[in-house]
């Protein structure tokens, strides 16, 4: 049972129970667990604190031990966004791959297989599904994260997701409203600014949102981002047209409501978080993410007496400090209870039905990624391909990764190749002059080039020039959105890239 500090007053118990904090390592910390006998009620766990699932679970008990309804989060989209398996790849495709084959059951019971095994390693919240319609194609941040450029297919989907995911006993946190979709820059730098009329902000961005809500999301993540027409002065994340008159006022959201990160530069290098933290629980926010850059005791603690602060001067009503506080603990009680309840997906009897290219002895609840990801290829040029038999050369031309995805998670065919090729070698490479350096390094062997996002990147789409000249037998495949048309000798696009989606490409590749 939860034993909170003696001596720590009720306004300083919800200043900390509306953070959701991160920390540095594999196990927690000794001013974490304090901090959760003091009142704090949510800790965020990313990368950094995953060395594999036995692991995660003994942390999440060590947690448990000193708060026994700590909210844990964790921001697992699935695909390029994982934080489960940062280390290896995904074992779901993300977002994207399950926008393209568009089968409501398969994502349902893939977001129900990711929830399972959260929910078995102990985490409770997830930050996730991105609902963002990427109807920008030049979007820097979402993406692959989206379900797509159509809000139906993207409301249908993120209904399906929080379906799923819930299911298994984990919350859904709906992110980012009003929707990160139309941007061309990404809030971890700067702050985006999405000039869309009330019309097309209504029937684009927040149809996923009234999906997930009517699906019963238990949670919902707001953006950093300035939506004139709906509040011409501060970003989402601090406003109350957007958070109260719009969020829970006309579309009837009475959920929790979770900034994203708030060290983020849209809100940090603007607003700094403690002012930008007061604001946001004063605009209608309830829980306040902060943990992916900033982990220390420091930031909680500044945190905490900036809200504690702003009660004692007026500035934040106490009242509505308390009621952020009070949603939290309700979604620890939800938690615990659907925990206790959780059921199967919908569909999943029917599983074998959702995936027309696997044999029914093959669909397992343990490679339902696997059988979306081959689902989700798109070949072009298959019928005069044969597939190879020598180890190719892989050369991945490689962007710069944002920062919701990271750089530490591997992508790319290579290692499946070299399952199936032995042999095979690969590089990475970047920049104008990658086409020759490519061609160099290959020599006679057969290449096969992974990109990402070629549209975004004209050296890239440069060197694929450089490299179809020279070697029109080179196989393409594209990890990224598919919006380049498809050239090469072979050109799969997968949708994604998530270790299953590489997989599923190495499959088409080598014929096996």
């Amino acid at each position: 049972m939860t034993t909170l500090a003696s001596g720590t007053d009720t306004l300083t118990r919800d200043a900390l129970t509306v953070l959701q904090p991160g920390f540095p390592g594999t196990t927690a910390p000794d001013w974490l667990l304090r901090r959760l006998g003091e009142g704090l009620a949510s800790v965020g766990l990313f990368g950094r604190n995953i060395a594999s699932p036995d692991q995660l679970s003994s942390l999440t008990a060590q947690l448990r031990s000193e708060r026994d309804d700590v909210l844990v989060a964790i921001d697992e989209e699935g695909g390029d966004v994982t934080r489960l398996e940062a280390r290896t790849g995904s074992s779901f495709p993300g977002n994207h791959a399950l926008g393209a084959v568009d089968d409501v059951n398969l994502t349902r019971e893939v977001a129900h297989e990711l929830g399972r095994r959260l929910a078995e390693c102990g985490v409770n919240l997830n930050w996730a599904p991105s609902a963002d319609v990427n109807s920008n194609p030049s979007n820097p941040v979402i993406g692959v994260r989206s379900f797509g450029a159509d809000p139906e297919l993207v409301a249908r989907h993120t209904a399906a997701y929080v379906t799923g995911l819930q299911s298994a006993g984990v919350a859904a946190c709906t992110k980012h409203f009003p929707g990160h979709g139309d941007t061309a820059v990404d809030s971890h730098h700067a702050l985006p600014r999405i000039d869309a009329d009330s019309p097309v902000l209504e029937r684009r961005e927040l149809l996923p949102f009234r999906a997930a809500i009517a699906a019963g999301s238990r949670a919902v993540m707001s953006a950093h981002i300035l939506v004139p027409t709906l509040d011409p002065d501060r970003p989402a994340t601090l406003s109350l047209s957007i958070l109260t008159d719009l969020l829970r006022g006309r579309l009837g959201y009475d959920g929790l409501i979770v900034t994203d990160g708030m060290e983020m530069q849209a809100i940090a290098a603007t607003y700094g978080i403690e002012r930008g933290s007061v604001l946001a629980i004063a605009a209608g926010a309830d829980a306040i993410c902060v943990g992916g850059g900033l982990a220390d005791d420091e930031t909680v603690r500044r945190l905490r007496d900036a809200l504690v602060g702003a009660v004692r001067s007026g500035e934040l009503p106490e009242e509505r400090l308390a009621e952020a506080a009070e949603r939290v603990r309700g979604l620890a009680q939800w938690t615990a209870s659907a925990a206790a309840a959780s059921t199967p997906a919908e569909g999943s009897a029917s599983m074998a039905s959702t995936a027309s290219t696997a044999s029914t002895a093959e669909v397992t609840r343990v490679d339902i990624g696997l059988v979306a990801a081959r689902r989700a290829l798109t070949v072009t040029g298959a019928d005069a391909f044969t597939p190879l038999t020598e180890p190719p050369y892989v050369a991945l031309l490689t962007p710069v990764a944002n920062i919701a995805v990271g750089d530490e998670t591997p992508w790319g065919v290579a290692a499946e190749l070299a399952h199936r090729l032995p042999g095979t070698e690969t590089a990475g490479f970047a920049g104008e002059d990658a086409g020759g350096v490519v061609l160099k390094a290959a020599g006679t062997r057969r290449i096969v080039v992974v990109v990402r996002d070629e549209h975004r990147h004209p050296w890239m789409a440069a060197t694929l020039d450089t490299l179809l000249a020279a070697r029109p037998d080179t196989v393409v495949v594209e990890m990224g959105v598919p919006q380049a048309p498809p050239r090469g000798a072979l050109h799969i696009a997968t949708h994604g890239a998530a270790r299953v989606c590489g997989h599923a490409a190495a499959e088409v590749i080598a014929g096996t």
